[in-house]
C-alpha cells in the first residue's frame, strides 16, 4: 500500500491556525475581552456601545475563524479531486469572508489607535473582499487557474489576522511604537508579507508550468 504524500505548506498553515484559535479562546472566551488592556481603554469613552461591540466582535471571529480552518483543505488535491465537496467547503470559506467583512468594518471604526488603524483595518478588509470576489469570479467564468491564484491571495489576507497577531506586540510594546503607530504599521506589514509570499508562489507555479509545456 503506497502512502500519501502529506502537503507540508497546508500542515504549517494548520499549525499555525490551531495555535491562532487556540489564542482566541484565551483571550476572547475564557478571559472577558473587557479585561484585556487593549479593550479597556474603549471603556473610558461613555458612548462605546460595548454590548453591540462585543457581539459584532464575536460574529467577526467566528465567521473569520470558519475561513481559517476550511481554508487550507481546499489547496489540497484531494479537495480538488472531489469536486462536489470543493465547491460545497468553497461556498462555506467565500459566505464566511462576505459575512465577516462587514463586522469588520464595523470593528474598524472602533479600532485601537484611532484613525490610523481604522483606516488600515478598512484596508485589510477591503483586500480580503476583492480577492475573495474575484477568486469566486474567476470561477463563475470557468477560469481555472486565475480562480486558484486568487483564492490563493484571498487566503493569504485571511492569514493577515494571524501575522498581524505575531507583528503587533514586538512594533507597540517591544518597539514602544504605541497603539497609534504600531497597530496599523502591524496591519500593512502583515499584508504585505502575505501577498508578497501569495504572488512568488503564483509566479513561480506559472513558470513552472511554462518550462513544463516548454523544455530546455
Amino acid at each position: 500500500m503506497g502512502t500519501r504524500k502529506v502537503n507540508v505548506t497546508v500542515l504549517i498553515c494548520y499549525v499555525v491556525v490551531m495555535v491562532f484559535m487556540a489564542y482566541l479562546v484565551m483571550a476572547y472566551i475564557l478571559h472577558d475581552p473587557k479585561e484585556s488592556g487593549i479593550v479597556s481603554g474603549k471603556l473610558e469613552d461613555p458612548d462605546f456601545p460595548i454590548r453591540i461591540w462585543q457581539g459584532v466582535l464575536y460574529f467577526h471571529i467566528i465567521t473569520g475563524a470558519v475561513a481559517l480552518v476550511v481554508g487550507p483543505f481546499q489547496f489540497l488535491k484531494e479537495s480538488r479531486k472531489k469536486a462536489n465537496m470543493h465547491r460545497t467547503i468553497g461556498k462555506v470559506y467565500v459566505s464566511s469572508i462576505f459575512l465577516s467583512v462587514p463586522a469588520g468594518v464595523f470593528l474598524a471604526f472602533y479600532a485601537t489607535g484611532g484613525a490610523g488603524s481604522a483606516f488600515a483595518f478598512l484596508v485589510l478588509d477591503a483586500f480580503w473582499f476583492v480577492t475573495t470576489f474575484l477568486g469566486l469570479k474567476r470561477i463563475r467564468q470557468r477560469n481555472i487557474q486565475s480562480h486558484q491564484e486568487w483564492m490563493l491571495r484571498s487566503y493569504a489576507v485571511t492569514l493577515g489576522f494571524v501575522t498581524f497577531r505575531i507583528f503587533m506586540p514586538i512594533f507597540v510594546f517591544a518597539m514602544g511604537l504605541g497603539f497609534a503607530v504600531g497597530f496599523p504599521l502591524a496591519v500593512f506589514i502583515s499584508l504585505i508579507i502575505n501577498l508578497s509570499a501569495a504572488e512568488w508562489y503564483v509566479h513561480r507555479k506559472r513558470k513552472a508550468a511554462i518550462d513544463t509545456v516548454l523544455p530546455v
